[in-house]
């Protein structure tokens, strides 16, 4: 996917799991997800597994190489997940390590843990269901749906949109990019594909491409019509350095 951040090779990444906000089926397509970002040094997993409902988890943990965290539910209607794994995200962030964070939750509730990570300059990613509260998605410096990396083999969620639901078209985001192209450009009208890239995940974190029906960024603006593509050759014959602008009327 040409639309991540900008980071360094082989960024150091802790992976961690809301176990209570996230389907299980589909752990191995997030963490492949993961890999496009990072190495995952860390994976762990929180959630109550003397619950009959976190034992799906089980079968997960030993095929992914996922640190369970026992976290119990101590009252009715408290999450004693969510602190535990805010707590471990602080001891890791300052055991000065890792290079970034991947929070997989579907919870607004780390909204702050999100903001507060990305205030000490680590990259955070999130992944969750398009359930997920606007505060959570917007303060991670990415974030990344769940239903955009699962595979079209996964069993169908309640989480999937509804038959009659309508889609987003390129049309719904065809301002922000024109806007943004022309933000960057040269002399000449034309900005660097993987600026445009970098540019519109810092205005919408939840920016993907595929929330359009399209698996690359260039496939998605051939699709808008004020949109012009050039592809320049470069030292490799193999490889085009793609350039956009807004079309000349």
């Amino acid at each position: 996917m040409d639309t991540k951040p900008t980071v360094k090779t082989n960024m150091l990444l802790a992976v961690l799991i809301d176990g209570e906000n996230v389907p299980d089926y589909c752990i191995r397509e997030i963490l492949d997800e993961v890999a496009l970002y990072g190495t995952p040094t860390i994976k762990r997993i929180y959630c109550d597994m003397t619950s009959q409902y976190n034992q799906r988890w089980q079968k997960h943990l030993l095929e992914n190489a996922i640190i369970p965290v026992q976290a119990f539910s101590y009252t009715t209607g408290k999450n004693s997940s969510d602190s535990a794994l805010i707590i471990d995200a602080m001891d890791i962030l300052y055991g000065g390590y890792i290079d970034g964070f991947v929070i997989v939750s579907s919870d607004s509730d780390f909204t702050r843990l999100s903001t507060r990570l990305r205030e000490t300059g680590k990259l955070v990613l999130g992944i969750g269901e398009r359930k997920t509260p606007e505060p959570f998605r917007v303060s991670c410096d990415k974030f990344i749906y769940i239903e955009n990396i699962r595979q079209s083999s996964a069993p169908t969620r309640s989480s999937q949109l509804p038959a009659d639901a309508k889609a987003p078209s390129p049309k719904d985001i065809s301002k922000l990019i024109l806007d943004s192209i022309s933000s960057i450009a040269d002399e000449s009208g034309y900005a660097p594909l993987s600026a445009l890239g970098n540019l519109l995940i810092k205005k919408k974190p939840d920016f993907d491409s595929r929330n359009y029906g399209y698996k690359k960024l260039a496939e998605l603006l051939a699709a808008i019509n004020d949109v012009e593509l050039d592809y320049r050759k470069s030292a490799d014959p193999k490889v085009n350095h793609i350039y956009v602008r807004v079309k000349q009327h």
